[in-house]
């Protein structure tokens, strides 16, 4: 299996996806398109994973890459390729598809919870506890089925065509990662009802990064095995 990595911002890398592609993919290529690397030939690609970043999807005046990533992640999901989007990735999977992405009424920072919801689809997310940051949000693809919401975020995570997968939060958090988030993201810092203090992020206990990312390989596990 061939993986391809979108990766958009010098921190945002794999995090705890690294040892389960090392485990499962024969090969891999990050593709760092804030460095000018472009996507590669669309029937090359066995499994792409679509990482954040910083940027809005509509910023493409600012980065016109996004045109041409968007384009490529809808050719790979009309190839029924199995697809993961992680925050800023699973909005540009959203925006691939033909729906919104606006800003959400809230920015989500930090360890917070969100509720998993019994749907009629291939897999479902349980209600866990997960690491947020994000200030955009997307409206449901037609044809998607909604996995999970939040108090502050109608839609957290969905579900296309049995084998494509976007989640709003970081299930691939791990405490480095995290660390340079805070590092990189001090401005956005603000009283706000579900932004969390850089103490508190760092706080959280060891069993929250395992569950989250055992979480994310069972899903991508699933992914796989539908497609």
């Amino acid at each position: 299996m061939h993986a391809v990595i979108l990766q958009h911002h010098p921190i945002e890398g794999p995090g705890s996806l690294a040892p389960w592609l090392a485990r499962h993919a024969t090969t891999k290529q990050i593709v760092r398109l804030d460095d000018g690397e472009v996507c590669p030939a669309p029937d090359a690609v066995d499994l792409l994973i679509i990482l954040g970043g910083p940027m809005s999807v509509n910023d493409e005046g600012e980065f016109p890459w996004l045109v041409a990533e968007k384009v490529f992640i809808r050719q790979i999901i009309d190839r029924q390729r199995p697809v993961l989007g992680i925050c800023l990735g699973s909005q540009l999977i959203a925006s691939a598809l033909g729906a919104e992405v606006k800003p959400n009424p809230h920015k989500e920072i930090g360890w917070l919870p969100i509720e998993g919801l019994a749907v009629n689809a291939p897999l479902t997310l349980p209600s866990t506890t997960v690491f947020q940051w994000h200030g955009d949000t997307f409206d449901l693809p037609v044809g998607a089925s909604l996995l999970a919401r939040s108090e502050a975020c109608v839609h957290q995570a969905f579900l296309y065509k049995d084998n494509v997968l976007a989640l709003q939060f970081h299930l691939e958090a791990t405490p480095e990662l995290v660390q340079r988030f805070i590092e990189t993201g001090s401005d956005e810092f603000v009283d706000a009802p579900f932004i969390q203090s850089p103490q508190e992020i760092l706080g959280a206990s060891a069993d929250l990064y395992d569950a989250g990312n055992l979480l994310l390989e069972e899903l991508l596990n699933r992914i796989i095995r539908e497609n």
